[in-house]
């Protein structure tokens, strides 16, 4: 079972692809999708999702495309996790108060609304900044490991 839908690891990687632009120029659905190994119907669909949520902003025309709304810094996971697969819970019981009738005296949904708790927050604390930071430590490691092998 996975937690995050592959739908959300494209998102991730599309709106981590504007974060790389950010102040820059706009970018195409089609580059994103190209860029990120993303099919375009697929890049659009994600791209409408984050539009509709305000955390990127679109522009037609030729040299259209899309841009963050926000700093990467000011953007994080959790938000985008949730634009496209909505509330990520551990378990039925948490996802309203009244879902299970022994939620009050249950030791096990008490446990689990700690991890969530946990979970909501370490998503919450990672921004598209630090996805950024990540990914160019990886490909100059990546790059580092090809000038290696060349030589």
């Amino acid at each position: 079972m996975d937690i995050l839908r592959r739908n959300t690891d494209y998102a991730l990687r599309a709106i981590v692809n504007l974060a790389a632009h950010y102040g820059n120029e706009l970018v195409s659905t089609r580059t994103i999708a190209d860029e990120e190994d993303i099919s375009f119907q697929l890049a659009c669909k994600l791209m409408q999702k984050l539009h509709k949520a305000g955390l990127v902003k679109s522009c037609m025309g030729p040299k259209g495309g899309f841009r963050l709304t926000r700093e990467p810094a000011m953007i994080n996971l959790l938000e985008v996790v949730e634009t496209i697969q909505g509330p990520l819970k551990l378990n039925r019981c948490l996802l309203r108060r009244d879902a299970c009738k022994r939620r009050k005296s249950c030791a096990v949904s008490r446990e689990l609304a700690g991890l969530q708790e946990y979970m909501d927050n370490y998503l919450h604390n990672i921004t598209l900044d630090q996805l950024l930071q990540g990914r160019g430590k990886e490909r100059k490691l990546n790059a580092g490991s090809l000038n290696r092998r060349n030589k």
